[in-house]
């Protein structure tokens, strides 16, 4: 018997966090594969500047400007859904924020960063699932091997990243009997904005295999998203080749 693929054409798909990194390297492969994506960010910058980068795809991309950390964004971010959309089959929750340790943090930061990359991931899944049909859907969020290698310095960051691992590898096994697949990409060090080093250094890093390309991370996504409907790729750590631990 021949495998059997997810076709992302058509596929309603809301992604938060697609205005930069890594969120916008998937933005421009679920336009290329034919989806209606909606997406948002922060800065209405570069959420204009994303959408323009993919007007010539095969797909439809809408964008607003809303705030994953606060109840009034993910509700703004969902009646968007709604209006636009008329549902949804897949969520790919990638908006999140970099931390330092706790105790270098205002209070009101590190709650922030919490508020952001945890409570914002799980209020989008909670919402997606009231929204996805009769045949079930996908989850996938974008974790980090944070949660494995815990560095110092990342305190707030790697308990952010062990939350969402320790919610999708629960959420999957209550959800799995309604058609509801959860993955999670569990990606290494990564040239996005978050990195704190120069875009020399970053480029550097990269032709010394020490850092990876945010559309590497976007194609593992692609990866998950279009398994058969029977397959749930459950984890998928990707690293750079010399990543560091410590």
């Amino acid at each position: 018997m021949p495998l059997s693929y997810t076709s992302l054409s058509d596929k309603r798909i809301l992604l938060t966090g697609g205005t930069t990194g890594i969120g916008r390297a998937t933005l421009a492969l679920l336009i290329d594969q034919g989806a209606r994506v909606l997406t948002f960010g922060r800065d209405e910058r570069h959420l204009v500047d994303a959408l323009r980068s993919v007007e010539s795809g095969p797909g439809r991309a809408i964008g607003l400007a809303a705030d994953i950390a606060t109840r009034e964004g993910v509700e703004t971010m969902f009646e968007a859904v709604d209006a636009r959309l008329g549902g949804l089959d897949i969520l790919v929750a990638c908006a999140a924020l970099g931390a330092q340790p706790i105790h270098e943090m205002a209070e009101e930061n590190w709650r922030y960063v919490i508020d952001t990359n945890l409570v914002g991931y799980m209020a989008c899944a909670r919402a997606a699932m009231k929204r996805f049909g009769p045949d079930g859907g996908h989850l996938l969020f974008v974790g980090s091997i944070s949660s494995e290698i815990k560095a110092a310095g990342e305190s707030v960051y790697s308990a952010t990243k062990a939350g969402i691992q320790a919610f999708a590898e629960t959420l999957r096994k209550e959800v799995a009997d309604r058609g509801i697949r959860v993955a999670v990409i569990q990606p290494g060090s990564v040239d996005t904005d978050m990195q704190t080093c120069s875009e020399d250094e970053k480029r550097e890093a990269v032709a010394s295999q020490e850092m990876l390309q945010a559309e590497e991370i976007a194609e593992a996504i692609l990866f998950v998203l279009t398994r058969s409907p029977s397959a749930n790729v459950v984890n998928l750590r990707i690293e750079p080749l010399l990543q560091k631990t410590s």
